[in-house]
C-alpha cells in the first residue's frame, strides 16, 4: 500500500496535540474534523494564514497561490495546511493551536432579522438563529453561507457571544442573533443578492464557527487592534468581548478606510472609548476628498501604527481586513518594530477574486 493510501499522524508542537489524517485528506480539514484549532483563513490556498513550519515528514501541496506559499518557503520547510496532504507522519510547529474541546461546527438555518445600510456599500445584517440554538463561538470567528450551487461565502461575526440575546421586536419569537457586516462586491454572486433582492425574513443556511482569530485572554500585554474596511467586524466583536469580561489591558484601535464613510460605525467606537478607559481609537483615511472635510490621520493604516508604536516587542497585534493590509502589517511589525511573530493574530478578508488570483 502506498503512502497516499495510508492514514498518517500529524503532531503539532509545542502543544503536543496529534490527530489522524485520512488518505488524500488535507491537514487542515482533518484538524477541523477532530476539533484541533489550527490557524487558517480562506481554506483555498490564497491567503497564507494557515502556513506552518514543518519539523519532520513529507507533505505534497495541492493548488495554491505563490503569495500564500512561495517556492522558497516550501523549500525551507513551510507548509499550507489547507492544501497540504501528508505522505508520511508529520510534525508541525504552530503556536496558535487551541486547547482541546473547540466549539463544534454546525450547519443551521438563519432568518434575516434586520438589514441596515451603514454606508453606501456596507449593510449591517442581523440574523436570527434557531430558537433551540446553542451555537457557540469565540468573538472574532466567522461563519460560511452555504449557497444553493454549493458555493460558500465567509463573514465574521461582528458581535460577541454574550450579546446574542436579541432585542425585543414586534415579531416574536426573539432568540439569539448574529451580526455581520457585508460589503457590496459588484458582480458578486452573494453580495449582489444582499444589496438587491434580499428581504427581511428570508431564510439562509450557515455553517460555523470557523477561524483561529480570537482574543488570547491569558495575556496581559497591551494590544493593537488593526482593521481596514469591513475587517472592523471581528474587531468590534473583540471590543465587545473585552468590555463584557471587564478587561483593562490597554488596547488601541486603528481603523482605516479610503474615505470617512468607510469608517461606518465611527460613532459606535467613539462611544465605546467613553465606556472603556483602556480603549483608544485612531481613525485613518487614505483618500479623503475636499468635500469630506477630513482633519484626522491620513495615509495607510498599518503605517500609522508604526508611527505611534516604533517598538511593538511587548505587544499583541490583532489585524483584520484586506490581504494587502494584513500581509504588510505582519511583515513590517515583525521586521521593523520587533513584534514577536507569534503575537500577530490575523484574519485576512479574502474575496473570490483574491482566491483565484484575479
Amino acid at each position: 500500500m502506498s503512502s497516499s493510501e495510508t492514514a498518517h499522524q500529524v503532531t503539532v508542537q509545542p502543544s503536543g496535540r496529534n490527530f489522524e489524517v485520512l488518505p488524500g485528506e488535507a491537514i487542515l480539514a482533518a484538524g477541523i474534523r477532530q476539533g484541533i484549532g489550527l490557524p487558517y483563513g480562506c481554506k483555498d490556498g490564497a491567503c497564507g494564514s494557515c502556513k506552518c513550519k514543518k519539523i519532520s515528514g513529507t507533505v505534497v501541496h495541492g493548488t495554491h497561490q505563490e503569495k500564500a506559499l512561495s517556492a522558497a518557503e516550501e523549500a525551507a520547510g513551510y507548509v499550507l495546511t489547507c492544501c497540504g496532504v501528508p505522505q508520511s507522519d508529520v510534525v508541525l510547529e504552530s503556536r496558535q493551536v487551541t486547547e482541546a474541546g473547540a466549539f463544534p461546527i454546525k450547519k443551521m438555518p438563519v432568518r434575516v432579522n434586520e438589514m441596515q445600510k451603514v454606508s453606501p456599500d456596507v449593510i449591517r445584517l442581523v440574523l436570527q438563529l434557531p430558537a433551540n440554538d446553542n451555537f457557540q463561538f469565540h468573538a472574532g470567528q466567522y461563519v460560511e453561507f452555504l449557497l444553493r450551487d454549493g458555493a460558500r461565502r465567509s463573514y465574521s461575526m461582528a458581535n460577541a457571544p454574550h450579546s446574542r440575546a436579541g432585542q425585543p421586536t414586534a415579531t416574536p419569537p426573539v432568540g439569539a442573533t448574529m451580526e455581520l457586516h457585508i460589503r457590496h462586491m459588484p458582480g458578486g454572486k452573494f453580495t449582489d443578492h444582499v444589496f438587491g433582492a434580499m428581504k427581511e425574513k428570508e431564510i439562509l443556511r450557515v455553517e460555523g464557527p470557523y477561524g483561529s482569530f480570537f482574543l488570547r485572554e491569558d495575556s496581559a500585554k497591551p494590544m493593537v487592534l488593526l482593521a481596514s474596511g469591513t475587517g472592523f467586524a471581528p474587531i468590534k466583536a473583540l471590543i465587545e468581548h473585552m468590555q463584557h469580561l471587564g478587561l483593562t489591558r490597554p488596547a488601541t484601535l486603528y481603523w482605516g478606510g479610503r474615505r470617512p464613510a468607510d469608517l461606518y460605525l465611527h460613532d459606535w467606537v467613539v462611544q465605546k472609548c467613553k465606556e472603556m478607559p483602556n480603549l483608544q481609537y485612531v481613525p485613518v483615511v487614505s483618500d479623503a476628498l475636499l468635500e469630506d472635510h477630513w482633519h484626522g490621520r491620513t495615509g495607510f493604516v498599518h503605517q500609522a501604527v508604526l508611527q505611534d508604536f516604533p517598538d511593538l516587542s511587548g505587544h499583541q497585534v490583532y489585524a483584520c481586513g484586506a490581504p494587502i493590509v494584513v500581509e504588510s502589517a505582519r511583515r513590517d511589525y515583525v521586521a521593523k518594530a520587533g513584534l514577536p511573530e507569534e503575537e500577530f493574530y490575523a484574519d485576512s478578508f479574502t474575496s473570490e477574486a483574491d482566491k483565484h488570483g484575479a
